[in-house]
């Protein structure tokens, strides 16, 4: 690990450290913590220690975690937990989101968003055939061939417009 990589990942600490200890001596301080910010939490943990130290990588386990946060978040504010039967189907655009963000960290701005949003496209039709099967709205789930057309076109594009290789 990089010096700088060491510093940010112990100011984290740090930070973090002194915030369960005020929660131990203050209770409803860190009553955002509980159940299910924690796990967003940790994903944007993640997140900025990949921002502060440099190292891109950081970002995609931080997304995925902070994505699934985001589901479980949704699902115990509306009580819905059965749309983990199609939900699930989100986590590879959570993972192509972090590619992406792992390419602008790293300076990979040419490559990164391909692979990111091939993912991501992948992710929404599984979402919406999934969805549509176990109980996504209707009105909604009546839009995801949208999807594979644009995916297709999408796929065209980088055949006649492919990437100059450096």
């Amino acid at each position: 690990m990089n010096r700088r990589a060491t510093i940010v990942s112990g100011v984290i600490l740090i930070l973090l450290g002194l915030l369960f200890l005020a929660g131990q001596f203050f209770p409803g301080l860190v009553g955002f913590l509980e159940w299910p910010y924690s796990v967003i939490g940790v994903g944007l943990i993640f997140l900025l220690a990949a921002i502060l130290s440099g190292r891109g990588g950081l970002a995609i386990p931080g997304m995925i975690i902070s994505g699934i946060g985001g589901i479980l978040y949704l699902q115990n504010a509306t009580n819905t937990w059965a749309s983990w039967s199609y939900m699930w189907a989100l986590i590879p655009g959570f993972v192509g989101l972090g590619i992406i963000f792992s390419g602008l960290i790293n300076g990979h701005f040419r490559s990164a968003p391909g692979s990111g949003f091939s993912l991501i496209m992948i992710s929404l039709v599984l979402f919406f055939i999934f969805g549509g099967s176990f109980g996504l709205d209707p009105q909604i789930v009546r839009y995801w061939p949208l999807l594979l057309i644009a995916f297709g076109l999408m796929l065209i594009l980088k055949l006649i417009f492919p990437r100059k290789q450096s």
